[in-house]
């Protein structure tokens, strides 16, 4: 029986469905970038490094399968401490790009250390929620995973790289959801992260509409964070009202307990203070991204450019598209960024409706066959990691899809495996490395 387990297994260490997945993925990823780029000026920087980013990648999925997973388990220490130090070495010693140090800046290509630290967080969590399942209802467990969290994402906000919060916070609340966290207390983190978000998102759409001023209240709204006094009253007025609704809800339910009304003050306080952070951090590139997601028609010109270039490149390329290397929009400039954030654009242009359904029927079948190692995984962790690696997959792609549909800011995030970005590649190929090592090791003795 153990002889022919063994047998079985050295058939299908690997997931073919799944590498068949990635190679094309790839093909047409690079194809996309080539053609994209014919008439820029950086051509040839960005081949050279599409070109190396390939085998790198490839090597590191390699070496990733071939290691048995669980050693990222054993040495999580490690992990999470190369995760904080690379984060720490790239503000002192990164080189600033679009008004963000996030680069180390090497002879031949860049590296992005958010692009690994991601994969590193999803290791150490994986391995924090396995040692604390039997607690993981109490909110105390919740809790700490985000304290685990709280560094990295302090240090993404130093840089600023608000792109790679928005990816992988919702990462982490899949791992708790899969681990099987209380859907009340992730309904509470998930609320605090509504108003940090809510806050910004309303003073941008009064920037947009001034008229809205002419109101004292809306006027002291948008003025809440100019000043502590302002934000401090805004405070008092918080909890005064909490105070308020709870004693008038004693009056008709005499079991309401208060501690849902504190909560939900507090809440809506860090979500406040959350929010203001995030609006002083944000660098004038980044508060146009906004803006665009908010009203991209304001200014066609300007900062709803890209995306409104991108979606007439999608729809210009009809069913069967322009032919690859013959858009037009996306060769000839009109689209910006076209090889990194709105590369559905050229594939969209080139090879039209049946390309976009072969691109989303690949990334359904390469999200599918991961979870599917989730659930054949030998251990706990295992089955965590690897819903960590496909809610990775799943938002990146629903963010970068979302973008072309108006339903998420133009965030800067890339496609994975279609997208130029060398530290992408390498990091994506090496977290579908790990999964198929979950994967291959599925029924392993050792």
């Amino acid at each position: 029986m153990i002889q022919a387990s063994q047998s079985g297994l050295k058939k299908n260490r690997m997931d073919w469905a799944l590498l068949l997945a990635v190679l094309v993925l790839i093909t047409i990823g690079t194809i996309a970038v080539f053609s994209s780029v014919a008439v820029l000026p950086q051509q040839a920087r960005i081949i050279r490094t599409q070109l190396i980013a390939i085998p790198f990648g490839l090597t590191a999925f390699l070496i990733a399968w071939s290691l048995n997973y669980q050693i990222y388990q054993d040495q999580w220490k490690y992990v999470y401490g190369v995760i904080l130090l690379s984060l720490v070495a790239v503000l002192m010693f990164g080189v600033v790009d679009k008004g963000a140090r996030s680069w180390f800046r090497l002879p031949f290509f860049s590296v992005q250390p958010s692009e690994f630290a991601r994969i590193g967080l999803i290791l150490v969590l994986a391995n924090f929620l396995d040692k604390r399942i039997g607690k993981i209802r109490e909110l105390q467990t919740v809790l700490g995973a985000f304290a685990l969290c709280l560094p990295v994402f302090l240090l993404l906000i130093k840089q600023p790289d608000f792109s790679a919060i928005l990816l992988t916070f919702p990462v982490v609340l899949i791992m708790l959801f899969a681990a099987g966290a209380s859907v009340f207390h992730l309904g509470i983190i998930v609320g605090y992260a509504f108003i940090s978000a809510l806050f910004p998102i309303l003073w941008t759409i009064i920037t947009l509409n001034p008229e809205l001023l002419d109101s004292a209240l809306i006027s002291y709204f948008f003025h809440l964070s100019d000043s502590w006094l302002s934000a401090g009253l805004f405070v008092l007025a918080v909890g005064a009202a909490a105070w308020g609704m709870w004693r008038v809800s004693v009056k008709f339910y005499a079991n309401v307990t208060g501690i849902y009304f504190v909560g939900a003050a507090v809440v809506l306080m860090l979500g406040f203070f959350s929010g203001v952070m995030v609006k002083n951090q944000m660098k004038e590139y980044q508060q146009k991204r906004l803006e665009v997601f908010l009203s991209p028609e304001a200014d066609p010109r300007g900062a709803g450019y890209n995306l409104l270039q991108a979606r007439i490149a999608i729809g210009s390329g009809g069913i069967l598209g322009r032919g690859v290397f013959s858009g037009t929009q996306s060769r000839l400039g009109f689209v910006p960024e076209r090889h990194t954030d709105f590369i559905l654009a050229v594939v969209g242009e080139e090879l039209g409706f049946w390309g976009m359904m072969l691109v989303n029927g690949l990334y359904v079948l390469l999200i599918g066959r991961i979870m599917q190692g989730a659930r054949l995984a030998r251990d706990r962790f295992g089955y965590l990691v690897n819903c960590g690696i496909f809610g990775m997959f799943l938002v990146y792609f629903g963010m970068n899809f979302g973008m072309l549909l108006g339903l998420t800011p133009v965030a800067g995030v890339p496609l994975p495996l279609l997208s130029y970005g060398g530290s992408n590649l390498v990091a994506t190929l090496a977290a579908i490395g790990i999964a198929q090592s979950v994967y291959a090791r599925r029924y392993a003795l050792t």
